[in-house]
């Protein structure tokens, strides 16, 4: 036994002990952050029946997450302004290290993994500065911060990595600074947009809204597998207006917003919680958990193609062909279009976002 473990031990030091796969955290499909009965919060691993594999405890409320593409590792982000994004490694149930930005900066809520796994990519707020970065920590040491690079906006929000590994950023638009909490400070001035980032943190290509839209803030991706990219929106301006809160756009091209009717708009309540897109089946799956429904689109269309009323849903990433969704009452459901099934029950109040691993 102590050969054994000398030897181990002579691994750890040269960094040779295999690492924890996906497989060694019972094969989850999902990632969600969730709030328990007795108050703690927690990320979960979910199967693709919407069974849980693993339940791990945060020190404090998620949002999303990003899941590492090999290895057993999630990063669990606070709610924005986020000042916690927690490693974890989901198989043995510990914390692996504790990621914290710089003076004057704080996390957004959302990260993305580089396609080899030795990068990770967050959006984050320069709020002296009024101005969104993208930072980056180096996984092989530890999640060491190397650096950051400019969103190329204001208020990064969502963050994907494309197939050709170009970052897609949603920059919300709104200014924000922690001595205010969660106010919006530049409602009237605000300037959404899309950019898309090589890894190396050169500016390729700004996709922004006609200047009529500009209240209209860019916060959530869904992203194909030929890197078609939807995105949610947010409207910031009068609750009557009839705006889009849906579009798709790749790099390069002009964004084609899809036209909703009127009442479709009041059914989000002016607000996409979350977005997925099933290349399977060809569909844009939308949330809005103000509005308690799901809506499905044609991606090539744009036409509606179906809707589900379930109460306080915003959790949605495709599966096969179709979709699954998570709420806030404890509800993970299997969906598309007119079809919806509850497929677990939790007493687990599920948070904004369905991560696939």
């Amino acid at each position: 036994m102590q050969n054994r473990r000398a030897f181990l031990a002579g691994l750890a030091a040269a960094g040779l002990v295999p690492q924890a796969t996906w497989a060694d955290a019972g094969n989850p499909s999902f990632l969600s952050a969730g709030k328990t009965p007795d108050g703690r919060y927690v990320l979960c691993g979910l199967d693709d029946q919407g069974k849980a594999v693993f339940q791990l405890t945060l020190p404090g409320r998620g949002h999303a997450a990003a899941a590492h593409p090999n290895l057993a590792q999630a990063v669990a982000f606070a709610r924005r302004p986020g000042q916690f994004a927690v490693v974890i490694d989901c198989a043995r149930g510990r914390e692996i290290s504790r990621l914290e930005t710089p003076p004057g900066r704080h996390f957004y809520g959302h990260g993305a993994f580089s396609s080899d796994g030795r990068r990770l990519f967050t959006t984050e707020n320069d709020f002296e500065n009024a101005r969104g970065v993208v930072g980056i920590w180096d996984v092989a040491k530890d999640y060491q911060r190397v650096g950051e690079f400019a969103s190329a906006g204001v208020g990064p929000h969502d963050i994907k990595l494309l197939p050709d590994d170009v970052l897609v950023v949603a920059n919300g638009g709104i200014e924000t600074h922690p001595d205010a909490g969660r106010a919006k400070l530049n409602i009237p001035t605000m300037r959404p947009n899309l950019a898309f980032i090589g890894p190396d943190g050169v500016l390729l290509d700004v996709v922004e809204l006609d200047p009529s839209l500009h209240k209209n803030s860019i916060r959530h991706l869904g992203v194909g597998r030929y890197g078609q990219v939807a995105f949610g929106m947010q409207w910031q301006g009068d609750a009557a207006a009839n705006v889009p809160l849906l579009g798709v756009v790749r790099r390069g091209e002009a964004p084609v917003l899809f036209d909703t009717e009127m009442a479709d708009v009041e059914d989000l309540a002016g607000y996409v919680g979350s977005v997925g897109v099933s290349d399977d089946a060809g569909l844009v799956g939308i949330t809005s958990p103000r509005g308690n429904v799901a809506q499905f689109f044609d991606i090539s269309s744009g036409e509606l193609v179906g809707r589900n009323e379930i109460q306080d849903v915003c959790g949605i990433a495709p599966l096969g062909s179709s979709f699954l969704l998570t709420t806030g009452m404890g509800v993970v459901a299997g969906s598309r279009e007119s079809m919806f099934r509850v497929r677990s029950k939790y007493q687990i109040q599920w948070d904004n976002h369905l991560i696939a691993v």
